[in-house]
């Protein structure tokens, strides 16, 4: 693998010609007496690849600038012994005992000043220069002893940056907060401008006096303090994974360097972090998400997560992928059912992944982990988890040739994958879903009917999309419209919902009438009016605010006759809108498609179509329910050519398509554990099936796989 020279795009697939399957792996925590008979169960299941080290810090170190390579030299040996290569990790998420006696400082505070343990992971600030400079120490040192090693292929830097805890609130931390904030503003004066300084004298004399946007402390801070709180985060991390990068790299060029992710806070894919890396990496843990996330069924909630991941750099690799049950001390999945392992896995292959390692070999037998399992059990028995590894391990090394160069079918793009929207969001939410929790509706929408779907950055290549979807983008830039314009000129479809462009890139609020010169001249609208409404279902806007030793505001509940629905029309059908309104005044070429239908904007339009050149753009002044998303999608999609990869997919069955040039690939899967029957499947050959060629009607067993080679 050679880091690749091609810019970050949901398009871009791996440059490799080897589909990684395999395990992470802890040698460090069984006696070795069972290591080679792990290599050697890895081997027959068709494993090419572990990945050692990531929490072993204090093994690889034991005493400040002592440093102990023999357990994992042996470990490594012995994996190659059978054929398996290595991935190190640098173990800078487990800062040993030493370091954390020595320099208490580098750990993290959080907002209420109470200092991080020793004890758990992801203790440590990533801000601190001290454990910056620990970091180098130790990357450097394993970089250095294994440059040479024939069995060591990659590395991952950290793990799962931010996944714990990404804020501190250290001293610290908060000179790199400042400094950070000099280096960006350059002048006090502007600092103050960009943070609304004038604004309860929150202005600065100097760099040094600027403190953290703390909650309640008493109140609120401001928006634009926060928005650069947060980009101070994801800025300190990057830096943190760049130290290690630039390490690895000039050790030996030959290695590819990851990082996997997990939470996806505070890290902004769209720029060094992403583009200093061969590929990002995510770690896929379907039935945690559902315990979370309560959107529906898991699959469902896999396959949005895979998305999103997807249109932050293109294909992926997934360095966890669930297994068994996973469980600390607070939570605990649900166990995947027998055929349920694989039939995830081959989702994430469907979705991007050019690789996928099982979660984890063995389960631990002590730590905060014990029943997070893995493929084998804790009794060392190879059960159906292991037989389930093995089928797929197989397959994948098989069809390599044909999977590997492909990325993933789109039709409509959801725009997503942008830092500053997801954080600005966040600053001054009032009580509206996030744009992310509005995409999923659209996202589910097209997911149950096999409509090809993702997320797409405006900056990426939209030429191969039908419909692009902007959900509620507060903050924009004019580039971006021209983006949009010569994409519906060429035939496309722009979707731009509510408050779209309403800020600029200080978080403040823009002083032109919405959405702003750029977005009005695309759309043909103005926002004359807007206002908050309650969820649909709920009985009105209440807020509670509660603090210790302060006062308690009660819920007010406001009578049914009170509670000012709004409704509107979208051709013959009545809606219920939810969550925000905006009445809109409409240029001459503008179609009113929807109009609000009750009380005093009655006949006012909502929902608006403007032709432009082969396309169209259409405007939306409220947030998308189901009743709307299906509404919108009957609309458009039709029209702009958007149908299903199969048509009359069953319920249960999930499919999604990889091409590059003449090369498509129809992946299905049956989510449910039985038998589903899908008709119209188009011709080709079953390549999970021997080839057998496939045409009109496809059964497929309880969790059961196909990969439709297409003629």
């Amino acid at each position: 693998m050679t880091k690749p020279s091609v810019a970050l795009s949901v398009w871009r697939t791996i440059n490799t010609d080897r589909f990684l399957v395999g395990t992470p792996h802890y040698p460090e925590h069984v006696d070795e007496s069972y290591w080679d008979n792990d290599a050697r169960r890895m081997a027959e299941a068709g494993f090419n690849v572990a990945r050692l080290g990531e929490f072993a810090w204090h093994i690889f170190e034991p005493r400040e600038g002592t440093f102990d390579f023999d357990l994992f030299d042996r470990a490594i040996e012995g994996l190659g012994h059978h054929g398996l290569k290595t991935i190190l990790c640098a173990p800078t998420a487990t800062p040993p005992r030493w370091l954390t006696v020595k320099h208490p400082e580098i750990l993290r505070v959080d907002g209420n000043g109470r200092s991080m343990s020793h004890g758990s992971r992801q203790h440590a600030d990533t801000s601190s220069p001290v454990l910056r400079d620990y970091s180098r120490k130790i990357t450097r040192a394993m970089a250095q002893h294994y440059r040479e090693n024939p069995n060591v292929i990659g590395w991952q830097t950290d793990n799962e940056l931010n996944t714990s805890m990404p804020e501190s609130y250290s001293p610290s931390a908060l000179k790199e907060f400042q400094a950070y904030l000099q280096e960006t503003y350059k002048t006090i004066d502007r600092l103050n401008f960009a943070s609304g300084g004038d604004f309860w004298a929150t202005a600065y004399d100097d760099f040094d006096q600027i403190v953290f946007p703390l909650d309640f402390a008493p109140t609120f801070p401001s928006p634009g303090h926060m928005q650069d709180y947060h980009r101070f985060l994801a800025f300190s991390t990057t830096r943190f994974q760049h130290d290690q990068v630039e390490i690895l790299r000039a050790t030996n060029s030959d290695w590819f360097v990851f990082h996997n992710l997990g939470g996806l806070r505070d890290i902004d894919f769209r720029g060094q972090f992403s583009e200093d890396l061969d590929f990002v990496v995510y770690d896929i843990y379907p039935l945690l998400y559902d315990k979370f996330q309560r959107i529906g069924n898991h699959a469902k909630i896999q396959a949005l997560h895979l998305d999103i991941c997807r249109g932050f750099s293109g294909n992926y690799v997934v360095p966890e992928q669930q297994s068994g049950f996973g469980a600390q001390q607070g939570f605990c999945t649900l166990t995947p059912e027998q055929g349920e392992m694989r039939r995830m896995a081959m989702s994430s292959v469907a979705r991007g992944a050019d690789g996928v390692m099982f979660f984890r070999w063995r389960p631990a037998h002590f730590g905060a982990e014990i029943y997070w399992m893995g493929v084998i059990y804790h009794d060392d028995v190879a059960r159906h988890r292991y037989d389930e590894a093995r089928r797929f391990a197989t397959e994948m090394t098989a069809l390599k040739d044909k999977i590997l160069g492909t990325w993933v079918h789109m039709d409509v793009g959801i725009a997503g994958s942008d830092f500053d929207n997801q954080e600005a969001h966040k600053t001054f939410p009032i009580g509206l879903p996030s744009p992310q929790d509005d995409a999923v509706l659209l996202h589910q929408y097209c997911y149950d009917r096999g409509k090809a779907c993702g997320f797409i950055h405006p900056e990426d290549d939209l030429s191969r999309l039908k419909v692009f979807y902007v959900p509620h983008w507060v903050t924009w830039k004019d580039g971006w419209t021209e983006r949009l314009e010569a994409f519906a000129r060429n035939g496309g479809t722009v979707i731009i919902v509510a408050r779209t462009g309403t800020r600029d890139e200080n978080n403040h609020v823009i002083r032109e009438t919405a959405p702003g010169s750029s977005l009005s001249a695309l759309t043909g609208v103005r926002v004359k009016d807007f206002g908050r409404l309650a969820a649909l279902g709920a009985n009105g806007l209440f807020t509670t605010m509660t603090r210790s030793g302060g006062l308690v505001i009660p819920p007010v509940w406001p009578a049914e006759s009170n509670r000012r629905v709004r409704r509107f029309t979208v051709g013959n059908q009545e809606l219920d809108a939810g969550y925000f309104y905006e009445n809109l005044s409409i240029n001459a070429d503008v179609e009113a498609i929807g109009v609000w239908s009750n009380r005093y904007a009655e006949g006012t339009p909502v929902i608006t179509s403007r032709t432009l050149g082969k396309g169209r753009v259409l405007y939306v002044g409220t947030y998308l329910t189901a009743e709307l998303t299906h509404q919108l999608a009957t609309r458009t999609f039709a029209d702009a050519d958007v149908v299903p990869l199969v048509p009359d997919l069953p319920d249960g069955v999930e499919v999604t398509l990889r091409e590059s040039g003449e090369r498509r690939l129809l992946f299905l899967q049956n989510i449910k554990d039985t038998t589903a029957t899908v008709a119209g499947v188009p011709s080709g050959g079953n390549l999970l099936d021997g080839d057998k060629a496939t045409s009109g009607t496809l059964t497929l067993e309880g969790y059961g796989c196909a990969i439709i080679e297409l003629n």
